[in-house]
């Protein structure tokens, strides 16, 4: 049962994510977003685009993550999604150090930019809200990845 739905009903996390998931999300509070501009001529003559990805804060409220900050608006992320708004999250963490186990969710999708009054930082703010689709090395975009190991 997808948590914030009915017994029976559906939503898209529910199909999107197993419960197990779904409680690690709402475990987790660090994450790591990776961004990128969209290259001019003034930039880089030869097209690339250089990434940026930088550990954050977020919230799952069962559909979209949320990732906000306190200076958002001034942020590379926030300025990266407006000309881009394609990014990749990674939320990790070590269940033991010894021996080494780690676990991890990694997301592709599409963001875009709301005012939220409520959300982890307990304040009506500006947050990058990520539109999930989900991804594993080799995979499409459309496969799950849930890996209980390095990745």
């Amino acid at each position: 049962m997808d948590i914030g739905t009915e017994p029976g009903a559906t939503s898209k996390s529910s199909r999107m994510f197993s419960e197990k998931e779904i409680q690690y999300l709402k475990s987790q509070h660090l994450a790591r977003i990776a961004t990128a501009s969209v290259s001019s001529e003034k930039e880089d003559k030869k097209g690339f685009i250089q990434p940026d990805i930088v550990p954050v804060g977020f919230d799952f409220d069962g559909e979209y993550l949320y990732v906000g900050g306190m200076n958002i608006l001034k942020s590379t992320k926030y300025k990266n999604v407006l000309k881009n708004n394609k990014v990749a999250i990674v939320i990790d963490d070590l269940k033991s150090d010894d021996p080494r186990d780690a676990q991890a969710i990694k997301i592709y999708g599409t963001a875009d930019i709301v005012t939220r009054q409520s959300g982890y930082m307990d304040q009506r703010a500006e947050y990058i809200r990520l539109n999930l689709k989900r991804s594993g090395v080799g995979e499409s975009t459309n496969q799950p990845l849930w890996k209980a190991g390095l990745m």
